[in-house]
């Protein structure tokens, strides 16, 4: 991947395409998709959407109750098992209870997440953005990727977001040990991990016809909020004071099923067989950000650096060893 390979495509859609459109004429059935976080907001949406068009849809669940209430909503093959991204022990425990159940894996979506929340610590000690966002998704990666082997032409979209615009990698103090903890730069460092993280992967993965995606799918009202308080998304400009959405974001916010569209995408679309391991927003490949772009917008240079995504995944595989 390089930084020229950041520019769109023209891929007919945009930003408020809707499921449907994306997945027109494409048939899954006979495919096996997982999608973490499958079961809320935007997750629910993609878990709809794949169903909807034939696929077995897999869904690792932190929240057993709350998955059965929200799944039941969805007609399709789908099922779910237990899994807590901030559990190592549960990502292997859930990768195991897919050996028994599948052959191949077409598509992992990594969908899960936390946003801007206090600092916590998961696992052995990682900050829990980083350790949630970027290292759970790590290891599911890693214990799945010779299901991904078994499929033809598979694909893993990681969620990233454009908050990764915001800083990179804090290489001297990923797990904020030294520094001040900053939720948003936390964030950010997460979101740039899951673009890297897609970088690395997709090189990983050209040996059998796999790619990697890393996406930003939207401004979403969505679970994703629920650690940042009204007063903060109000000042913020989301949020009006009574708590509705405010005018400014109204037009450039998306529905959560407009949400999962650009994962949708990125997951089917032949325009991307090409072109491993890129950053896609509004469903298309997002260009690099130059002086005119909107802080809502396009992809920063830091996430398209092919050492620094190898640097990382080497710095990931020591993490995760030493769990």
């Amino acid at each position: 991947m390089a930084a020229a390979d950041q520019k769109p495509l023209g891929s007919g859609f945009h930003a408020k395409s809707e499921p449907h459109e994306i997945l027109a004429g494409i048939d899954l059935t006979g495919r096996t998709a997982i999608v973490t976080g499958g079961y809320s907001g935007i997750g629910l949406e993609t878990t709809r959407a794949l169903a909807g068009a034939g696929a077995t849809v897999i869904v690792p669940v932190r929240d057993p109750a709350k998955a059965e209430e929200n799944l039941s909503t969805i007609e399709g093959d789908i099922s779910s098992a237990k899994m807590d991204l901030a559990d190592l022990d549960s990502v292997r425990t859930f990768a195991s209870s897919v050996y028994d159940s599948i052959e191949a894996l077409d598509l992992l979506i990594n969908n899960a997440g936390t946003m801007a929340c206090p600092l916590a610590r998961v696992g052995p000690g990682w900050e829990s953005q980083f350790g949630i966002n970027h290292m759970g998704h790590f290891a599911l990666t890693k214990a799945l990727l010779p299901l991904l082997e078994k499929a033809d032409t598979p694909r893993v979209v990681a969620l990233s977001s454009v908050a990764h615009k915001r800083n990179g990698i804090l290489w001297d103090d990923i797990q904020f040990e030294h520094g001040d903890y900053d939720k948003w730069v936390a964030y950010a460092q997460a979101k740039s991990a899951n673009a890297l993280f897609a970088n690395a992967l997709s090189r990983r993965m050209q040996g059998f016809g796999g790619r990697a995606f890393s996406v930003h799918p939207g401004g979403i009202f969505t679970p994703l909020q629920r650690h940042l308080p009204v007063a903060e998304q109000v000042e913020m400009g989301w949020l009006n004071e009574d708590g509705t959405i405010a005018a400014a974001v109204a037009g450039i916010f998306k529905t959560p099923a407009q949400g999962c569209t650009t994962s949708l995408w990125a997951a089917t679309s032949p325009l991307l067989d090409a072109m491993p391991g890129v950053y896609c927003e509004d469903c298309d490949i997002a260009q690099l950000m130059d002086d005119d772009s909107l802080l809502y917008e396009h992809c920063a240079p830091h996430i398209t650096v092919d050492e620094d995504a190898e640097r990382l995944w080497d710095i990931s595989e020591k993490l995760l060893a030493s769990a």
